[in-house]
């Protein structure tokens, strides 16, 4: 597959990456497409950096993030991090779908982890069907303030891409998950509605209160998708739907680094930031920072995910009911992370596998010693039996 023909080089004079060596020499990727024709090698790629125009065509959006991203120190030296420049977009809506679509599956396929900076958070719905043209079953993760949970009889856009996920048939999506929702801005049958579908949705207040909870949620995500609108709008100006309440800019960024430490997780978007509403570049340098610390988190990986080889876990084994039924936790001898075994032995097993070592807390293994299941070992439980 030609990946050249769908990208077009990065506007060196918008980054400031034409204005001073000074970015060059400091950049953090090892390969960015400035001129038409030296399109980079993906040979050695871990990490890649990919812009999408908003419904306008207008690539200002991601080439503002790159200005700040590429005035950052290196997370780490050695990265193999490539820019593939931004999306030419296609004569519809439809034709760029499909393009983003065609783009991430080849670089999933290839094993690298993909950086999307946006347009509007509809582009998630074509990052997911990337994963379904991979046959993968995968967990979803949204840090955002809504549900975007309108009608999939309509039109694909940013308020309703979850709805348009849910209703593919066949359906890889296993579990859903949203980061800081606010209930202001989602009325009670969306709420009932996320519940009844078995996903998970932790308000604002209470991630706040817990960030460990958010951090068990990105773990288990194999993509996360970043609404800008989730930040308080004193800490990102540059939204269109800002609020006085969100998340604060430090918040993100520690999202984002739990999201890099997943060894799950692959690909992560950044969406709805409105350069032409930014004040001095504020909400840019905040996505910056939050990419950076992703990377980060992604060179810090210590690739203790218990999928298959469990022999350097500590396992604990819950007797709940008198013994009725048990529960198998699994505490990393590397970073002291937990996850939980919710049994499975269904036709869709092999499918399933990935998911059904549930990452958890300490407290989920205390509720289970004082002989109460744990509310997330139960809602995956429901799932699959």
């Amino acid at each position: 597959m030609d990946l050249s023909a769908y990208f077009q080089p990065v506007n060196a004079l918008e980054t400031g990456i034409g204005d001073s060596d000074f970015y060059l020499n400091v950049a953090t990727a090892s390969s960015i497409y400035l001129r038409q024709g030296d399109f980079p090698s993906l040979d050695n790629a871990s990490l890649c950096i990919l812009g999408i125009p908003n419904l306008d065509n207008d690539n200002n959006n991601a080439d503002q993030i790159r200005r700040y991203f590429y005035a950052l120190a290196k997370p780490f030296e050695n990265m193999q991090l490539v820019d593939l420049g931004n999306l030419i977009p296609g004569s519809s809506q439809h034709d760029t779908q499909y393009a983003i679509t065609e783009v991430l599956y080849h670089l999933l396929d290839k094993n690298i982890t993909t950086i999307i900076l946006g347009g509007g958070q509809h582009i998630t719905f074509s990052n997911y069907k990337a994963y379904e043209v991979l046959g993968r079953v995968i967990n979803i993760a949204s840090i955002d303030s809504m549900f975007d949970l309108g009608s999939d009889t309509k039109p694909l856009d940013d308020n309703n891409w979850l709805s348009h996920i849910v209703a593919q048939q066949p359906n890889y999506l296993f579990n859903f998950a949203n980061i800081g929702y606010q209930t202001y801005f989602n009325g009670s049958s969306q709420v009932r509605l996320i519940s009844e579908l078995g996903f998970d949705a932790y308000r604002l207040g209470e991630i706040q209160a817990d960030m460990v909870r958010s951090e068990t949620l990105v773990r288990s995500a194999d993509m996360l998708s970043v609404d800008i609108s989730s930040v308080r709008l004193s800490d990102a100006p540059g939204q269109s739907h800002g609020s006085p309440h969100g998340f604060y800019g430090e918040e993100l960024c520690r999202l984002c680094r739990y999201a890099g430490m997943s060894d799950k997780l692959s690909s992560i978007g950044f969406y709805n930031y409105n350069h032409l509403l930014d004040t001095r570049g504020q909400t840019a340098h905040l996505i910056a920072h939050a990419i950076w610390y992703f990377i980060d988190g992604f060179y810090n990986r210590l690739a203790d995910f218990p999928y298959r080889d469990k022999q350097n876990y500590k396992h604990y084994l819950v007797r709940l009911n008198d013994g009725d039924f048990q529960i198998s936790f699994y505490k990393s001898k590397k970073s002291d992370r937990w996850w939980m075994e919710v049994p499975y032995n269904g036709e869709r097993r092999d499918q399933y596998q990935r998911h059904l070592l549930v990452p958890c807390t300490y407290s989920d293994y205390q509720q289970a010693q004082q002989n109460e299941v744990p509310s997330l070992w139960m809602k995956y439980y429901e799932r699959v039996n």
